[in-house]
């Protein structure tokens, strides 16, 4: 849809990214860190299958009631996405003002 494609923001290529950086801080899998790919990689894969159905229905193709239902889902995993965030910084800002 904006000319990057869903590859490009695979959350599996992020972390694997963000382990080299941090050079064994641990692996994307395990804990609250294999939580959020796996929540960011279900939000992302779910915007691809609502644009690609979106798509179809654009060219006459599909069902209505699958595209709504598949937008819908989309626009529900990235309520949630955002939420996550929203609460992970609220997190930080209240470990940050902290007394030490």
């Amino acid at each position: 849809m904006f000319g990057i494609s869903a590859s490009a923001l695979h959350p599996a290529s992020a972390a694997a990214t963000y382990d080299h950086v941090a050079s064994g801080a641990g692996t994307a899998g395990s804990g609250f860190a294999g939580f959020l790919t796996h929540a960011i990689g279900t939000a992302v894969d779910q915007s691809a299958s609502a644009e690609i159905a979106a798509r179809n229905g654009l060219q006459g193709q599909g069902d209505l009631t699958g595209i709504v239902t598949s937008v819908a889902q989309a626009q529900l995993a990235l309520q949630t996405t955002v939420a996550i965030r929203d609460r992970l910084i609220q997190a930080y800002q209240s470990i940050m003002n902290m007394p030490i």
